[in-house]
């Protein structure tokens, strides 16, 4: 405890620190505060708090904001589809592909882009959004229902951007990645009232399997933790080399790769896509039966059709985002420009071979794992856990919440390794998914 209370102290006495974490709380209250504005002329009173499917893990995500409609209704999703595409389309565009190339100035117009796309995807979805979860009788009755349609796309519109700037201004001028912990602090909103209420469900009479719950729970996040930490490493030596009167390199180092080298990306890429058919179905469902039933479909977390889209989604968006985030090619480039070299393996295109066999072998495993633990509340759901509480079960929600403080404890990290203090863990540094490479 006194080690604990010393750690806190030597974090806040380091004044750009303390900056940040102030910043960083600033901003978040400021979108939970957000999360409460209802849209002009919508009753709140008439409003169907309990949703339930995707939807209602979507509110999850959005810390109630989704139930609400509140002016962040879409919260910062459109912004996360619109990153997809773009890189999508930097492996598939040469004109991106060009752009990505380009360092800051072609990051900057892929940003700007992306930002334009957000806002058509915003105005898309907003139509879903308005006819799908605001009900007649909640809007007031004096408003145009065409006027009140257009404004509430424009606010929701604007809600989103709002929400992109905040996590922008996050990651610049607080601790973490700003868009990440926008949707965290929405879910870990929801966790104090979903265990209370799966324990008021359950009653004396089921307290011990309530306990049960929250020991597999405890499993489940070790589980996590143990996947989003896992790292396979490469030894590299180094060739000696003689300066003067001094010896340098001869000493053997490592590559670390991550077992689950894309974190907590492809459960948000492919938790934004799954968003979609459900959405555009409920604007035709009215008019067509096959848009009804994808619509009923895809808002069923517990349907099998939805759980094996999204783990194939995961599985592909592991392997996607892996392929872009570590090059084999430029890691060999780079030991061979070094001097460093994989005992037994050639330099240069055999080393890139090898690196890339290795990634494929511990990303094909961790993707797997990374589906099984996000489907993981579905089955919950069927054993009879409550609702809400079994969207923490494993799922988005605890790889989301894991993979973040992770992150931000890294960050924190840093900072009082670099001041000269000692660091949060006895046992060795605090691993995240932002871990270099090489």
């Amino acid at each position: 405890m006194n080690k604990f209370i010393q750690t806190i102290r030597n974090i806040f006495a380091i004044e750009e620190l303390r900056t940040r974490i102030i910043n960083t709380i600033g901003f978040l209250i400021i979108f939970r505060l957000g999360s409460f504005v209802v849209l002009p002329g919508v009753d709140p009173t008439q409003l169907t708090t309990d949703t339930g499917g995707i939807f209602g893990l979507l509110n999850t995500f959005l810390g109630g904001a989704f139930s609400r409609a509140s002016v962040f209704g879409l919260g910062i999703m459109p912004y996360i589809s619109a990153s997809i595409v773009l890189q999508l389309m930097t492996v598939a565009v040469p004109y991106f592909q060009k752009l990505q190339k380009e360092g800051d100035s072609g990051r900057k117009k892929i940003s700007q882009i992306t930002r334009v796309l957000t806002i058509f995807i915003c105005l898309a979805q907003s139509i879903g959004y308005i006819n799908a979860t605001i009900p007649s009788e909640a809007i007031n009755d004096q408003l145009n229902p065409f006027m009140f349609q257009i404004s509430s796309m424009i606010i929701l519109t604007a809600g989103t951007i709002f929400c992109m700037w905040l996590g922008e201004r996050i990651t610049d001028k607080g601790i973490g990645n700003g868009i990440s912990m926008l949707i965290m602090i929405g879910i870990i909103s929801r966790f104090p009232g979903s265990i209370v209420a799966e324990a008021v469900s359950r009653g004396m009479n089921q307290a011990l399997l309530f306990v049960f719950e929250l020991v597999a729970l405890f499993v489940v996040v070790m589980a996590t933790v143990a996947l989003v930490q896992a790292v396979r490493r490469i030894p590299v030596q180094y060739a000696k080399q003689v300066v003067g009167n001094k010896v340098y390199g001869g000493q053997r180092q490592y590559i670390p790769l991550k077992v689950n080298s894309s974190g907590v990306m492809p459960i948000i890429f492919a938790q934004s896509l799954m968003f979609l058919p459900a959405l555009i179905a409920n604007i035709w469902s009215d008019k067509n039966d096959t848009a009804q039933y994808i619509g009923t479909t895809f808002s069923d977390i517990q349907s099998w059709q939805y759980n094996l889209l999204f783990a194939v989604l995961i599985i592909l968006f592991t392997f996607f985002y892996t392929a872009i985030t570590i090059n084999p090619n430029q890691i060999a480039d780079d030991m061979k420009r070094n001097g460093g070299f994989v005992p037994g393996i050639k330099p240069g295109k055999q080393t890139s071979e090898f690196i890339d066999n290795v990634l494929s072998r511990i990303t094909l495993p961790g993707s797997f794992f990374l589906a099984i633990v996000a489907i993981l509340p579905a089955f919950a759901m069927m054993a009879g856990v409550n609702t809400g509480f079994a969207q923490f079960y494993g799922g988005t929600s605890l790889l989301i919440m894991v993979g973040v403080i992770l992150d931000t404890l890294q960050q924190i990290e840093s900072y009082l390794l670099m001041r000269h203090y000692e660091g949060m863990m006895k046992s060795g540094k605090v691993k995240g998914r932002t871990q270099a490479v090489a």
